[in-house]
């Protein structure tokens, strides 16, 4: 099935699914842009664990009777109350993830890091949004580039001089000559996906990414439609009104919601 949305579709951000979404678009931006990388430079996928919290709380909550259960030990009956729900707990999973690094092939230099923003990315706190910007500030310590792709509108997001635009998706490349200026592209729940240029070792051009066609290539492949109910409740998170009656609309049109 052709994805349904012009650029992001906010159902892949939740969290049952984004990992494989993650894992997939590395691989196909990966495969992209060693098309075009000439011989000086190639693709390195690198894998990491990250701690995720995982809401079980709706996976399997049991109603049961408030009647007593009789204990017998030693020939003595003893009456006791059974618990009248059963609730799954909210606990941290070990979750794959992984990066795209674009290094030279002369002494294996990084020179570019791109980060598809993952939600321990974006997590407050020492094991989450922090540390994900001290490995942001290494990279500025260094002379490698780093290009930042935000797929997801839940989070925490980096700080700037000046105040973020209000948009649902964003797109950061910090290039080591510029920092610490920043490019940024924001993108509306409405909008395509914008090509990119990855910066290189100067002279040499950018590197292009086409993210829209990588996204509609893993969604086609991986038939996301098949575990996501458009029917269902929305997106989370919350969208503001206009995007609500935007989705509303847009999902109807093509047939993925009735009633």
């Amino acid at each position: 099935m052709e994805k349904p949305f012009p650029g992001m579709d906010p159902y892949l951000e939740a969290p049952s699914i984004w990992p494989d979404v993650q894992h997939s678009l590395i691989v196909a931006m990966s495969n992209q842009i060693n098309q075009c990388l000439s011989a000086d430079y190639v693709t390195v996928i690198s894998p990491y664990i990250a701690a995720e919290e995982i809401d079980f709380s709706g996976v399997h909550t049991i109603h049961r009777s408030c009647a007593n259960a009789v204990s017998k030990r030693e020939g003595h009956a003893t009456e006791v109350t059974v618990a009248p729900l059963e609730i799954g707990d909210l606990t941290k999973v070990p979750t794959r993830y992984a990066r795209l690094e674009l290094r030279s092939v002369d002494g294996d230099v990084l020179i570019t890091s791109i980060e598809l923003l993952s939600p321990a990315n974006k997590r407050p706190g020492a094991d989450g949004a922090d540390a994900y910007q001290q490995k942001r500030q290494e990279v500025f310590n260094s002379t490698a580039h780093l290009v930042e792709i935000d797929l997801l509108r839940d989070g925490q997001r980096s700080s700037f001089i000046d105040p973020l635009p209000d948009a649902a998706y964003f797109i950061f490349c910090s290039r080591s000559y510029e920092w610490p200026d920043t490019n940024i592209w924001p993108i509306q729940l409405r909008d395509a996906l914008p090509p990119i240029g990855n910066p290189l070792r100067r002279p040499d051009p950018d590197v292009p990414l086409d993210l829209g066609k990588a996204l509609r290539e893993i969604y086609a492949n991986a038939h996301y439609e098949r575990r996501i109910n458009y029917r269902n409740a929305p997106p989370s998170p919350e969208l503001s009104s206009e995007d609500a009656i935007w989705l509303d609309t847009h999902v109807r049109e093509r047939g993925l919601q009735t009633g």
